[in-house]
């Protein structure tokens, strides 16, 4: 089912268990912020076009050094007195941009994966409401006096619940009104475990922690100190030939008896770049972030997605280490400009030049390429992420 997807990250509080003065969503992690880290995971995620932070409003500085370079984000609003006000604001926020789904996640949890955010959106297709969630494996003890144990409680149906909590929006920010200036409630399920069936339960998973204590900052920061982890994405795009002048290659004009159609530029290299770049992080296709369907891509420069591609995955704390684009085409030929090409990915990307291949070669006049009806690319990448 085809619906528009906010996520609200609540970084109002003030931490005060964390027992510090500055908020504990700002203090570093591998060299970046919490809150970055968490804006950055859903900022590629390629089904949520719309991701807000509800931030304090003494916070302002510190956020905006935080999603430096995140151009997809909406402006921050300002929270309120409780974690169930902020999350209200940020709702009604949203009802400009009408999304048919919400989810809420907290700041201080880092380490949450694209396939816990999907499980969630896809349990939308049948409840009001889905939360990721981990079964209690400890025995559990009730202790009225913090030391003398007066009853083993028990687990079997107990589950401890984590974040993104996904909701469809009308019905979200109707119980949010209605429960202002009434019961605060410790999670947005809260608000709507009355109603039959409203909020299932979702596989959620140990490693989505939240950073509560100074102890949780040390876990969190033990995972950055293992080596960075390879990952490899793959890129294949092709397109067709018709009358023209010129053709549009690695961000250059280069004149031909024909051009290239497409919705944007048609820069079949750099839209099979920018899909082997988001490969590596699991962030879909080209076509989730830039649907064709958008009317703002028409005739667009592919710079804008190979670019959007390259600081994604930046944010995440990740670098480029290789890219490998290889162009299928019986003419224009490709050899006189070949450097030119590495040039201009190497420079859309901001890395060497000496990191960029690209070659090309002909397929001896077989299938559409060889009746040249249209021209084929295929792009390797070779990224290091931090780890999972």
């Amino acid at each position: 089912m085809s619906r528009k997807v906010a996520a609200l990250i609540v970084a109002a509080g003030r931490g005060r268990r964390f027992g510090e003065a500055l908020p504990k969503q700002y203090h570093d992690l591998g060299g970046r912020p919490i809150l970055r880290h968490v804006l950055a995971r859903f900022c590629a995620h390629p089904d949520i076009p719309l991701v807000r932070a509800v931030i304090h409003p003494d916070d302002q500085e510190l956020y905006e050094a935080c999603a430096e370079g995140l151009s997809t984000l909406l402006p921050p609003v300002f929270g309120g007195a409780e974690r169930q006000d902020s999350v209200r604001l940020g709702l009604e926020s949203l009802q400009e941009y009408a999304p048919d789904c919400v989810l809420i996640h907290d700041s201080a949890r880092p380490f949450i994966d694209s396939a816990q955010i999907d499980r969630v959106i896809a349990a939308l297709d049948s409840h009001t409401g889905a939360i990721p969630a981990v079964a209690v494996a400890d025995t559990l003890k009730r202790s009225p006096e913090r030391g003398t144990i007066s009853q083993t409680v028990d687990r079997s149906h107990l589950w401890r619940a984590q974040t993104p909590q996904g909701f469809r929006y009308t019905e979200l920010l109707e119980a949010h009104r209605a429960a202002a200036s009434g019961q605060v409630f410790t999670d947005d399920a809260a608000l709507l475990e009355n109603r039959p069936d409203a909020v299932t339960l979702v596989e959620g998973d140990e490693d989505n922690f939240k950073i509560t204590s100074r102890t949780d900052l040390d876990r969190a920061r033990a995972r950055f100190q293992a080596p960075m982890e390879p990952r490899i994405g793959s890129g294949f795009d092709v397109h067709r030939l018709c009358p023209g002048s010129s053709v549009i290659l690695c961000g250059l004009e280069i004149p031909h008896d024909h051009t290239l159609a497409g919705h944007s530029d048609a820069d079949v290299p750099m839209h099979a770049l920018t899909d082997a770049l988001l490969g590596c992080i699991n962030a879909g296709d080209i076509g989730r972030h830039f649907p064709p369907s958008d009317m703002r891509w028409k005739g667009a420069d592919s710079s804008i997605f190979l670019a959007h591609a390259g600081q994604l995955i930046r944010a995440l704390g990740g670098r480029i280490m290789n890219i490998d684009v290889t162009i299928m085409a019986e003419r224009p030929k490709i050899g006189p400009h070949r450097a030119r090409m590495s040039a201009r990915l190497a420079e859309i990307l901001d890395i060497p030049a000496s990191r960029v291949s690209v070659k090309a070669t002909t397929s001896e006049t077989i299938g559409f390429v060889g009746r040249e009806e249209g021209i084929a690319a295929q792009a390797t990448a070779l990224v290091l992420m931090p780890p999972a």
